[in-house]
């Protein structure tokens, strides 16, 4: 029989289960905070429960617990970056930033990911898989436990395109904000996308208070699609249509995400076209200085274009901050931890195969 996944299951869930398993219901509540408030890393762990139902748990069950590979801590500003191991051996990463309004982590939802964005390094090898519940869960879990310090936000921004995960997704959000886990607010959750309008269509009618940033970076399609695939399915007037029907179902402000790629979408006159593209739209404009990656030959736009194109979205009204670069000493952009483990681990392994060969020659 499959071990079922009990780090994704919803209260209702665990106590049904449990009692299929023969245990009274009452076990349900122990459990479950034993998982997602006292954040045990196991089922022996769970030392108020009997060792005959820890070891019913334990032959019924899968219990996901991430493995720490690496971690790299900024000498500029203390932003952590993980590497996680999953059970079945593929690597995610995460991300620790400390703000004074608390702490901050950005998490992966899927190995990799499909949707081919040139600027970003987590979808150089393609998608994976998806990240389950309990695997996305237990990045915010394991970086909790490791600093020994509350997380207060969290931002679905990592490796992979989260509505390209949905049901997974949906199931997170109410395991990490509902009552019996870290019951962190909706308001401090944050879900971006490069735009899927028919998922974003349906996370509005979830009735959630979550934020939602949609990865623009262009002022129209011509420039999108040099820069997205995604453009080349969804056009812009359809992907803001449907981030104003968002607004409407939710009454939650968009943030619109704009990475500033020198020579490409940074000049003033895509500063007006980006103004006259969203001046309805209820949000802000939050833009990136974008991450250069080895395999691509995208260079960020220098501080003074910055501040020009900033001041320039300003003056149509638009409201506009420019984000805070936050590890860039540490492999800072998606998936840049990740792809140099993976490069590693081929390294290694042709130097095996190369060092076989020699011994066998």
């Amino acid at each position: 029989m499959e071990k079922q996944d009990i780090k994704s299951m919803t209260q209702e869930e665990l106590r049904a289960f449990l009692v299929s398993l023969g245990e009274k219901p009452f076990r349900t509540a122990q459990i479950y905070q034993w998982m997602h408030e006292k954040l045990a890393s196991s089922f022996d762990d769970m030392t108020n429960l009997s060792k005959a139902l820890r070891q019913k748990l334990q032959d019924a069950c899968e219990y996901v617990s991430l493995e720490k590979v690496r971690v790299q801590i900024s000498q500029i500003d203390g932003t952590r970056k993980y590497l996680f191991r999953l059970a079945d051996g593929n690597v995610i990463e995460s991300v620790l930033m400390r703000y004074k309004h608390g702490n901050s982590v950005c998490i992966s939802s899927q190995v990799g990911c499909r949707m081919g964005c040139r600027f970003c390094a987590s979808t150089l090898d393609g998608l994976e898989r998806n990240l389950r519940p309990s695997e996305m869960l237990d990045q915010i879990y394991q970086i909790q436990r490791d600093t020994g310090e509350r997380v207060s936000n969290v931002v679905v921004m990592g490796s992979g395109e989260p509505l390209d995960n949905y049901d997974n997704l949906i199931r997170f959000i109410h395991l990490l904000t509902e009552e019996g886990g870290l019951h962190i607010s909706q308001r401090n959750v944050t879900v971006s996308t490069c735009g899927l309008v028919p998922k974003i269509r349906e996370l509005a009618d979830q009735g959630l208070t979550i934020t939602l940033a949609l990865s623009l970076h262009a002022p129209n399609d011509e420039v999108r699609k040099s820069l997205m695939p995604i453009a080349r399915t969804y056009a812009l007037k359809d992907v803001l249509a449907a981030c104003h029907y968002y607004f409407e179902k939710t009454g939650r402000r968009m943030t619109f995400e704009y990475s500033l790629v020198q020579g490409v979408n940074d000049n003033l006159d895509e500063a007006r076209e980006l103004a006259a593209l969203i001046q309805d739209q209820h949000g802000h404009v939050n833009l990136i200085p974008v991450n250069p990656i080895k395999e691509r030959s995208y260079v960020q736009s220098g501080r003074k274009a910055i501040e020009a194109f900033k001041g320039c979205l300003e003056s149509k009204g638009i409201n506009v901050t420019i984000r805070r670069e936050m590890g860039r000493d540490i492999d800072g952009a998606c998936g840049q931890l990740r792809k140099s483990r993976r490069k590693k681990v081929r390294q290694s392994n042709e130097s095996i195969r190369t060092d076989g060969y020699r011994k066998n020659a």
